[in-house]
């Protein structure tokens, strides 16, 4: 109770660089106290900072802000702290989920620490910032060696976050705790607390089974929580037999979760003697089979299991090594990660005054500068002297504000390690800075009279772990790792993030998340992993309801997760419907009340199918249930367009589909582009279409549709069936006439009568008016085709007309008066003639001359002058005339034409006579009439040859 508190916290200050770690939360759970303990009691929230811009400091209790300080380098600040928030001493509030402790919040990182006294007695509480919360602890309070009612132990567990469960579990069943229960009737408790909710254990020093009964207890939670944990009254001095207690002291720690425990650890002796047996160290395991090495021992000095303690110097007291000037340090290794709590004096001669603090595990990866340590002499309400050790690596140049301590304040050796050393600077006050160009700790002990205190600030001194800059989940959480090292790279999922190179990270995906970090020559090491969840996406949506069942199907806003049906649940029921979860495919369907139109809501929920990092989204769904517009199928009619026959020109909107007023219309070519919004028709009023259906998507204010058909009938040309095509003589005239059942006529002639008349080959047309629509129709009149006389065979006075063309039967004459149907004509007198055809149309004849020329039936080729040749010369005014001789078996003995005047002398060849006897000639020519007619005169004639 006196000035050996004050060693005590000097070696709390000097042995652990996690004490008062800068960093931007701090979180102060809180402790039980006996009645009797609680006089005069003053306490405080101590805050510093590197920062050179000033930047506010929040301070909450049970999630109610107390106040803001506004701190900078050079200008740290104290905020007074009523003692209910975080000491108590009713049991009605142990044992049970209480609104106390402290949670400190600022925009950059800072040391916060929490003094306190009482009547003589004082302590401090060293936060360990984001580093000091975890999810399994092993408490620690020092050993009761005085059994009297004044001393406890106590331990306060803090949420950090809502719906936490902890259970307190292997402590001996020989505890008792304050409140009654015991290790047997209650071995173990689980409690469940919101965010700045606490849990308080504690029991009184008289019993025996409290002595060291507690000591190892193991803490488990599902979240992260803040432990504090030692004695508000504790005394753990070994006095020789005859020797007496000179009183007791606060004894009291912030924790550590495990995975920022080590193995390897320097502790520098405090203020007290050795022969006072309170300078120690208490070893706690959290692995079965963990070896003890002290110094340089080559042997285990103990092996431990799991939660079992050791105090180094209960059986010999020599350990801690005086390295010169009553320099004492102690280097202790153990083969698994252990805590390591420094049991310290304050003085030098009086067991009044002990003290407590956690000692963390060396690791090069501390930082190289601490800045600022603000008010370091001050504790409520006294100003102190301070001592500050300092722990660097082995070669490190150090500077307190700037100068270099002298040799005789170090650097000193450590047994059993080359690559560490320890100071002390003794009379050290207000702010302190203390740089080293190597990796380093440092801590105070300071006090006065009966107050004392300690702590210590550094870095973390053990691989760092990620935590929580700010916020709690994606989107608005930030990580963070101490910004004391060399070179950052952040991973997601064992994937290097590009850019992700500084100490802190702001996280866009969940999953896991490990930074790898070097300082100096250690080795790069990467974090444990800190796993990064979504926050629940919360989602406003606006739809409409129309004609009753809505099918609502849940869809993430932006996870890339699959919906898990059962996953859907209604979070707030409609107030104006009924809304009902599939399970099955987790579709939702809504259904508006009988008759009801206006405004309704409800909140759904779903989740995602990724088991390890579950994507939610919740969506408040604001609803309109509006009616559908009322609509009719309608009909349009329109006339065939003569490009093609086939499609008609509608005017779609002028299809009456709807009386209502304030609806859109859009119109479609197929109901399902309509319920689609696919393939609109963008030019309705003049739609080009065949016979068909088009839709009217008929569409009211509040969204809701209904879809109208509309018939379309493209009326077909109506043409006259009596209106036909005419074949006339050319020189005649027709009357042409398109019948009666129109509504109008209109001639090409500009006739608007049914008929017309007197009208001459050539062609017509007439519009021909049915309804609206009008048919152009197109009529001929031919000139019938004339027949052709192809040839005339005359054969003496017989001639045999041939005719082709025109429109058989034929008629045939010689006078153009005289018809008879034979094309053969006897007798017909010599000389030049005609001959006349016409066909069934007895249009104007078809006129052909002839000629029969005189028929030489003999000649004697005598050369007597008379009757000697063969002489058709006359009717060598004839076409391709040319007349042929041939014997009587058909064989060809002379060909008249042009050379030879087309006359025969009844030789061969021209110089031999023929026998005498019968020969036959051929006679061919064209008349020189249009048609060129072919004529064949055929005969015989007697060759009387003299020779």
């Amino acid at each position: 109770m006196k000035t050996f508190l004050l060693t005590f916290l000097l070696l709390f200050t000097s042995a652990n660089p996690l004490f008062a770690q800068r960093d931007t939360e701090h979180w102060f759970a809180p402790m039980a106290a006996r009645s009797t303990n609680i006089i005069s009691p003053q306490q405080a929230l101590y805050f510093s900072t590197d920062s050179t811009t000033p930047f506010p400091v929040e301070i909450y209790s049970n999630n109610i802000l107390l106040g803001t300080v506004t701190i900078a380098k050079g200008a740290p600040q104290t905020f007074p702290i009523p003692l209910g928030n975080i000491i108590i001493s009713n049991t009605s509030e142990m044992f049970a989920p209480v609104n106390k402790g402290l949670y400190t919040k600022g925009t950059k990182p800072y040391f916060a620490t929490f003094r306190f006294s009482v009547s003589s007695h004082g302590e401090i509480l060293t936060s360990k910032g984001k580093a000091g919360i975890g999810k399994k602890f092993y408490a620690v309070v020092a050993p009761i060696e005085n059994p009297v009612t004044a001393l406890n132990f106590t331990t306060g567990i803090m949420a950090t976050e809502d719906n936490t469960v902890v259970t307190v579990s292997d402590y001996s069943a020989n505890v008792e705790f304050s409140n009654g229960w015991t290790g047997v009737t209650n071995p173990s408790l689980t409690f469940t607390l919101n965010k700045g909710q606490s849990y308080i254990i504690e029991g009184v020093g008289d019993k025996a089974g409290n002595k060291e009964g507690f000591i190892g207890a193991k803490i488990e939670a599902d979240k992260p929580i803040s432990v504090t944990n030692g004695n508000f009254n504790g005394q753990f001095a070994i006095i020789p037999p005859g020797s007496f207690f000179d009183g007791a002291d606060i004894v009291m720690d912030q924790s550590v979760p495990t995975d920022r425990l080590g193995n390897e650890f320097v502790l520098v002796k405090g203020n007290g003697d050795i022969s006072e047996r309170m300078e120690d160290a208490l070893i706690v395991a959290t692995e079965g089979g963990t070896q003890v090495f002290i110094n340089n021992g080559a042997t285990p000095a103990i092996t431990l299991n799991e939660g079992e303690s050791y105090r180094v110097n209960q059986l010999n007291n020599n350990n801690y090594i005086n390295q010169g000037n009553n320099h004492y340090n102690m280097y202790i290794k153990t083969t698994k990660n252990v805590y390591v709590y420094q049991l310290l004096a304050g003085v030098a001669n009086s067991n009044a005054t002990v003290g407590f603090n956690y000692i963390p595990p060396l690791n090069c990866y501390l930082p190289r500068k601490i800045d600022e340590i603000g008010n370091i002499n001050i504790l409520p309400p006294t100003t102190n002297n301070v001592k500050l050790n300092i722990l660097t690596e082995t070669g490190a140049a150090v500077t307190v504000n700037g100068g270099t301590p002298p040799a005789a304040q170090g650097p000193y050796p450590v047994l059993g390690t080359s690559s560490w050393v320890s100071y002390s600077v003794p009379n050290v006050t207000g702010n302190v800075t203390i740089t080293s160009s190597k990796a380093v700790t440092a801590g105070i002990s300071g006090g006065s009279g009966v107050v004392g205190y300690g702590g210590y600030f550094a870095g973390f001194s053990s691989i760092p772990v990620i935590a929580k800059q700010t916020g709690d989940c994606i989107p608005g959480i930030v990580l963070e790792v101490d910004d004391s090292f060399d070179s950052y790279q952040w991973y997601r999922d064992s994937t290097p993030i590009t850019g992700a190179v500084t100490n802190s990270y702001t996280p866009t995906q969940s999953g896991n998340y490990t930074v790898k970090i070097t300082v100096g020559s250690c080795p790069p090491i990467t974090t444990p992993v800190y796993k990064v969840f979504t926050c629940l996406t919360e989602t406003t949506l606006n739809q409409t309801v129309c004609d009753g069942v809505k099918l609502i199907v849940p869809t993430f806003t932006n996870s890339t997760q699959s919906v898990v049906p059962g996953s859907v649940i209604i979070v707030t029921p409609p107030v104006n419907g009924n809304a009902v979860v599939d399970p099955a495919t987790g579709v939702i369907s809504y259904a508006p009340a009988y008759n009801y139109v206006g405004p309704d809501s409800f909140v759904y929920k779903f989740c995602g199918n990724n088991p390890d990092f579950t994507d939610c989204e919740e969506v408040t769904l604001n609803l309109t249930v509006s009616e559908s517009p009322i609509v009719t199928n309608a009909s349009l009619r329109a006339c065939y367009l003569e490009a093609n026959p086939a499609t008609g020109l509608f005017n779609l909107t002028n299809a009456s589909v709807t009386t209502q007023t304030g609806v859109t219309k859009k119109y479609y070519p197929s109901p399902t582009d309509a319920d689609n919004s696919t393939n609109e028709i963008l030019n309705p009023a003049n739609y080009i279409t065949p016979t068909g259906v088009a839709y009217v998507k008929v569409i009211n204010a509040n969204g809701c549709y209904r879809i109208a058909e509309v018939s379309l009938t493209v009326l077909p040309p109506v043409t006259s069936a009596v209106l036909v095509d005419k074949i006339i003589c050319v020189e005649d005239k027709t009357t042409l006439d398109a019948g009666p059942g129109f509504n109008g006529y209109e001639w090409s002639t500009g006739a608007t009568t049914q008929a017309i008349s007197n009208v001459s080959v050539g062609t017509y047309w007439v519009k021909l008016k049915t309804g609206d629509c009008i048919t152009l129709q197109t009529v001929k009149v031919y000139a019938s085709e004339q027949p052709v006389v192809s040839s005339i065979d005359i054969s003496n006075t017989t001639v045999t007309v041939y005719a082709i063309g025109g429109s058989p039967p034929y008629q045939y004459s010689l006078d153009n008066i005289q018809w008879q149907d034979s094309n053969i004509f006897t007798d017909v007198a010599r000389g030049i003639s005609a001959v006349y055809v016409k066909d069934s149309y007895n249009c104007d004849p078809i006129k052909v001359e002839i000629t029969i020329p005189n028929l030489i039936n003999a000649i004697t080729p005598n050369d007597d002058g008379v009757n000697d040749v063969l002489d058709y010369s006359l009717l060598a005014g004839k076409k391709n005339l040319e007349f042929t001789i041939f014997d009587r078996y058909g064989s060809k003995i002379f060909q008249g034409d042009q050379s030879n005047g087309y006359k025969w002398n009844g030789t061969l060849g021209g110089s031999k006579r023929v026998p005498t006897g019968n020969y036959w000639f051929e006679i061919h020519w064209n008349e020189p009439s249009g048609k060129q007619t072919a004529v064949k005169y055929t005969g015989w004639i007697l060759v009387k040859s003299r020779e």
